[in-house]
């Protein structure tokens, strides 16, 4: 048996890792010891140490319960604060007692557990190459927590796309690709890519996921699209045109229980010339047109898998926090007498619990669980996250779509010139009855600023001119960053037709957005201009009179603005410009000899902290920064 870690590094994601789900299936099977871990490496690492400690505590003095303070112990390997070691409970063998702790303290704090790791083999996955600098400080970590560097395997999306990116930044060479052949890993028949997951590993984690009731999962691979901004062609370079799901639901179904809705990351569905038997599997497993849903008992699934054995870490972590879940919806003299009843059985804290003692009371909880918790039948839904391409739309396909729960659709809208496309995609789906939509747009690539305003446009006036329906058309652009090339790792990257202002300015207005654009023509008149004259001058407007729009126009601010820049000559304000384009204001005087500039260019350095709250909880302005723009 080996000792296996999967790690996801510590970044905010929405969707678990699939990948690992995966290779957590496969290495139960070749009956290995599995660990996933998302978070600070340091604390697996303390963790780990921490409960040797305990062990060897046991030893030193078997008459007091070390696992209750394990959270004292923790923090004292990890700190080397000696105010931890007052809270831990007297011993008759305190010397040998703190000896063993100021040991294993050392053991953390010198770094010793780099001569002595405990892992046989690591996984490291990797998602998206915006998050290149925490993926490869993880990377670099894991080589201390194996035993054989070799067994260190690192791939997913950007160990694929900046193959020799990684090589180059830790000495590892990754796995380009997917896991979708046999002896890849090891010698044997199994194809990874084609296993179910194992959603038990969510649980050993504090991390979690925003959507995390689905079945998840692909129908097709590849893309038949070669589009330079995407790694796709890269990931996934050919093209399969089905895959098939339900068997992974299935086995999803009876070993974690019914998920609610079924996501599915396909690159381009709508490629696939099986589409139709596609859309009758999805039906075929519990998600038509209208489908509902009854939440399955958790309760009896993890204790179920609590006694099969397969995952004790996570289930036990799972089931205390539904009997937490449980104590907090009880009320009254019943809430009281389960609490009595949990503190009677020192399942309370959830360092004091074990597998013996939750199968003890498990009967009892199960019995409160079935009748406290309410499980309403809720409507299920079909979510293609990647997108749908608008360019392969039929009445057909369109029919099809229809059938099943889909919410939202999502289709791309990434260029201007495929509006036609895009609008007739849109209102046959209407006209099929599909009524929730939410659409990425790319920006800061081969367009123009304007292109982006237009296409938000169409989307709210498609939601206005379907009103009678009650559409919703969300908008969710999304800016363009290099994957491959020399501005690889440029966070800053410009598009042709795109400055730093104008991006700065696009970002201003979808964070008081939260990032997505939904109808109302009202609020998006407001939010990016009535007419494209409008929007340009919003791009060009100081990002403080657009954060906090209405406190600058009611005190006059902007309309000040406006007449400064407004008053310029055509030379001074080409000028100007080019000036606010670069978007930097510390030093305005160096920027122009130009009174009239200098006037406008103020109006820029105000900042943040410039902007204070009153005691009636009102803005206001610093009266240093106000007579410089008035």
């Amino acid at each position: 048996m080996r000792n296996i870690l999967l790690i996801e590094p510590n970044y905010k994601n929405k969707y678990p890792p699939i990948g690992l789900m995966k290779i957590a299936t496969y290495h139960r099977i070749l009956g290995d010891n599995v660990t996933f871990f998302k978070g600070d490496l340091r604390d697996l690492v303390v963790e780990n140490i921490t409960n040797v400690c305990i062990d060897t505590l046991k030893n030193n003095d078997g008459t007091i319960f070390w696992n209750e303070n394990k959270q004292s112990i923790f923090q004292y390997i990890k700190t080397g604060h000696e105010d931890f070691l007052d809270k831990l409970p007297e011993s008759n063998n305190r010397g040998l007692v703190l000896k063993c702790l100021k040991d294993y303290k050392d053991f953390y704090r010198k770094k010793k557990y780099e001569e002595h790791p405990i892992y046989d083999r690591v996984y490291v996955a990797t998602l998206f190459t915006f998050y290149w600098k925490v993926t490869i400080d993880t990377i670099n970590f894991a080589k201390k927590l194996v035993k054989d560097i070799r067994e260190l395997k690192v791939g997913g999306v950007t160990a694929t796309v900046l193959y020799e990116d990684v090589i180059e930044a830790t000495g590892i060479v990754p796995h380009k690709g997917l896991l979708d052949k046999p002896s890849i890993l090891d010698d044997n028949k199994i194809i990874i890519d084609t296993l179910p997951l194992d959603y038990s590993i969510l649980d050993e984690i504090e991390y979690k996921y925003p959507e995390n009731d689905a079945y998840y999962g692909y129908m097709t691979r590849g893309c038949i699209r070669k589009c330079s901004f995407c790694a796709v062609p890269t990931i996934e370079p050919k093209y399969c045109g089905y895959v098939s799901i339900m068997g992974r639901i299935e086995e999803t179904k009876k070993k974690y229980g019914e998920k609610r809705n079924l996501l599915l990351l396909d690159n381009n569905v709508l490629a696939s010339k099986q589409f139709p038997v596609i859309i009758e599997e999805i039906k075929k497993a519990g998600f038509t047109k209208g489908a509902t849903y009854i939440e399955p008992n958790q309760f009896d699934i993890a204790i179920k898998s609590l006694l099969e054995g397969t995952n004790d870490k996570a289930y036990i972590k799972r089931i205390h926090n539904l009997i937490k879940k449980l104590l907090s919806l009880l009320k009254g003299e019943m809430q009281q007498s389960f609490y009595n009843y949990l503190k009677d059985n020192n399942v309370l804290e959830f360092d004091n619990i074990t597998k013996v003692k939750l199968l003890k009371i498990a009967p009892y909880v199960s019995e409160l669980y079935n009748k406290y918790i309410k499980r309403y039948p809720r409507f299920r839904y079909v979510d293609f996250n990647q997108g749908v391409d608008a360019r392969l739309f039929t009445e057909e396909k369109v029919k099809l779509l229809s059938e099943i729960p889909i919410r939202p659709l999502r289709i791309a809208f990434d260029d201007i010139k495929e509006r036609e496309k895009y609008e007739k995609a849109i209102r046959m789906s209407i006209e099929a009855g599909i009524k929730y939509f939410s659409n990425y747009l790319l920006y800061n690539f081969n367009d123009k600023p304007i292109d982006l305003y237009i296409r938000l446009k169409i989307n709210v006036e498609l939601c206005e001119e379907y009103t009678n329906k009650n559409i919703n058309i969300y908008s969710f652009p999304m800016k363009f960053h290099p994957i491959t090339g020399q501005d690889r790792f440029n966070r800053n990257f410009l598009g042709e037709h795109w400055n730093r202002k104008f991006l700065r300015a696009i970002q201003t207005i979808l964070n008081a957005t939260k990032g997505k654009i939904g109808k109302g023509k009202s609020f998006f008149y407001k939010a990016f201009g009535n007419t494209e004259e409008e929007f340009e001058e919003l791009l060009y407007m100081p990002e403080l009179y657009i954060l906090y729009r209405l406190f600058f126009e009611e005190k006059g601010y902007t309309r000040i603005w406006r007449e400064d820049f407004n008053r310029l000559t055509a030379i001074e304000k080409e000028e100007a410009k080019k000036i606010i384009e670069e978007n930097h204001f510390t030093d305005i005087h160096s920027l122009t000899n130009s009174k009239n500039i200098l006037k406008v260019l103020k109006h820029y350095t105000i900042t943040r902290n410039d902007i204070t709250k009153n005691e009636a909880s009102e803005y206001v302005l610093d009266s240093h920064k106000m007579n410089n723009v008035e």
